[in-house]
């Protein structure tokens, strides 16, 4: 392995993950012919788009500390499950669960659960979405499946339904959009726990659980009995929704549960006809509140008409548009996300078929 090589990409700190490469892989090959370098490497989180364009950046990071002329990079990629709350056990062929929560309703949480799933599908991961929301259930609109109702094959497992490749369970599937939730908390919960034990979700690298906004029941039952690798915090830089968010956080935290980082929602307005950039909601929030807890602010989305009528219309922003500005800030915070997660233990990759990208 070329010592000078392996120590220019060991130092390669990446604009998008927000962290160094290092940190989330390992270097396997380090290999230079003249001005030619072939880098190998594993990585914890999903690559298949990732990896296209981590070439040209780590190609002109070399150039420019190495001055190599073209870069061939082998890049192979698997999501280890990671640690759980003490005394719970992974589930069972879901390698992570992450839970999308928010101190308060209205902040977008839905909508970023359903993005992020599907920025995580885009990079190649086996993704679940299940909609922990009892009382108000939105993914079975967000992913296009309204009306569509779950089968079973042996009277005892639930197949889930599969939107834009995300296999999802919501009771929202079980009931009319029109009909109310009149339960009590022990019956929430109770519905919680089944569909997420009884449910037959397969092999998944995550899990996303789009929580109820609060503290309640369902989040209790989440933290003591569903074994979960991470939480995202999404807020609005409202000062009203940070005082419900700092509550969720430190939920978190209480059941000994990593908060992965905070999503700031409706960072900014941009007016569609004249392109004034406002931000009507405050400023600053999520990030002061990222530095107070010492988390990533994994990033923020704007107040953004589209994003909002083509949740409506069922075709999420990720997959209506996937070049948009909106479905890039969520693929980006998604990647980070993922990374932050893949960082709590290093070097955790597998192997799967390889990516091979050359830089020239």
């Amino acid at each position: 392995m070329d010592e000078q090589l392996l120590a220019a990409v060991t130092a390669y700190h990446d604009a998008i993950l927000d962290r160094p490469l290092v940190s989330v892989g390992e270097v396997v090959a380090a290999e230079r012919d003249g001005n030619r370098a072939r880098v190998a490497l594993r990585l914890g989180i999903p690559a298949d788009r990732f990896g296209g364009e981590l070439v040209p950046a780590l190609g002109e990071h070399l150039r420019e500390t190495l001055g190599v002329e073209s870069v061939k990079l082998d890049l192979e990629w698997a999501v280890a499950a990671q640690p759980v709350q003490p005394n719970l056990k992974p589930m069972d062929q879901v390698g992570n669960i992450i839970a999308v929560a928010s101190g308060k309703g209205g902040v977008g949480k839905s909508t970023t659960t359903v993005n992020l799933a599907l920025a995580l599908a885009s990079e190649g991961a086996r993704v679940g979405v299940l909609d922990a929301d009892i009382y108000g259930p939105s993914q079975p609109r967000m992913l296009g499946l309204s009306g569509q109702r779950p089968t079973t094959r042996d009277g005892k497992r639930i197949d889930p339904l599969v939107g834009y490749g995300i296999r999802c369970m919501s009771i929202g599937f079980l009931i009319s959009e029109d009909e109310p939730m009149v339960w009590r908390g022990p019956m929430v919960t109770s519905a919680l726990v089944q569909m997420m034990n009884d449910t037959e979700w397969g092999e998944l690298d995550y899990l996303l659980v789009d929580m109820p906004p609060g503290t309640g029941d369902i989040q209790l039952t989440l933290s003591q009995q569903v074994p979960v690798s991470g939480a995202v915090i999404v807020t609005t830089p409202q000062d009203i929704a940070l005082l419900d968010a700092k509550k969720g956080l430190a939920m978190f935290r209480k059941v000994q549960v990593p908060v992965l980082g905070i999503v700031e929602n409706m960072s900014t307005h941009v007016c569609t006809n004249c392109g004034h950039e406002e931000p009507i909601f405050g400023s600053g929030g999520g990030a002061s509140m990222a530095s107070q807890y010492d988390v990533p602010l994994l990033g923020g989305l704007p107040l953004d008409l589209r994003i909002r009528a083509e949740a409506d219309e069922g075709n999420p922003s990720v997959v209506a548009d996937p070049d948009g500005a909106p479905a890039r800030a969520y693929v980006n915070i998604a990647r980070r996300m993922a990374a932050t997660l893949a960082a709590q233990t290093p070097g955790a990759g597998g192997r799967i078929p390889t990516i091979t990208i050359e830089d020239d």
